[in-house]
């Protein structure tokens, strides 16, 4: 939501979230060229943001170092809910896999001295995550997996981490997206939901931009999937988000 593609009408995103009870929203750092706007729409908006802080696997390139200390002496004014979005994308770069993986553990670590969840970013690297988390995991780490598209079985490994939840977005509204099946054999109790902003728009609205007032869109679908009432999930995945997160009342 603090990126470019929201400039022109924010607040009036702002307004429709509102409207559809979408009244937090927790935004994820990509690197050190967002953190300036990130903390604007913050301020801006206080009673509606909080912020994660972390370098995004996309951003992980040669000077990844350099970035890394930048996110930590922000991470370290203690304004931050979780570490994120951090994680390993094998989807746009596979030669990066070795400094994606170091930055990942460094992250973890960060969540672990500050007992902050972490956010993770999954794309085609289930397996190295898993990998990596089997290494490092222990009672001080949780977290969420973002915009989780899996199958049964990456479902059934991600939440056999205690503390883990998966991110449902609107790749769960997609016709042929397969996601709908596989959340019916895990369960709802482990569920949070979240849009990818301004990407992966649920249906009806697929293709174009997304917002965060589409979140309402993923809870009914959920609702159809669960056969529970929008209301019902609301206030589980709300009471998970709160859980993680350690989030104020609202």
């Amino acid at each position: 939501m603090y990126l470019e593609q929201f400039d022109e009408d924010r607040a009036a995103c702002m307004e429709r979230a509102v409207k559809e009870n979408v009244f937090l929203t927790l935004l994820p750092n990509i690197d050190s060229s967002s953190i300036g706007s990130m903390k604007r729409i913050i301020d801006e908006f206080p009673a509606q943001y909080m912020g994660m802080m972390g370098l995004h696997p996309c951003s992980v390139k040669e000077n990844f170092r350099d970035e890394l200390s930048t996110i930590k002496k922000e991470l370290d004014t203690g304004k931050y809910v979780a570490v994120g979005e951090i994680g390993i994308d094998l989807y746009w770069d596979k030669s990066t896999l070795d400094i994606q993986v170091e930055a990942f553990k460094e992250q973890i670590k960060w969540a672990k001295e500050a007992k902050l969840p972490i956010a993770i970013h999954a794309r085609d690297s289930f397996d190295e995550i898993f990998d990596i988390l089997d290494e490092v995991y222990d009672d001080r780490l949780s977290g969420v997996f973002h915009c989780f598209t899996g199958t049964v079985a990456q479902a059934e490994k991600a939440l056999s981490y205690s503390g883990f939840y998966l991110g449902i977005g609107g790749v769960a509204t997609f016709k042929n997206g397969g996601l709908d099946t596989v959340l019916a054999e895990v369960g709802l109790d482990r569920l949070m939901l979240e849009t990818d902003a301004p990407y992966l728009t649920p249906h009806p609205h697929r293709g174009k931009r997304n917002e965060t007032a589409y979140t309402r869109l993923v809870a009914d679908k959920l609702a159809l999937i669960f056969k529970k009432s929008v209301e019902e999930v609301a206030r589980v995945t709300t009471n998970n988000a709160k859980d993680l997160f350690k989030l104020r009342e609202f």
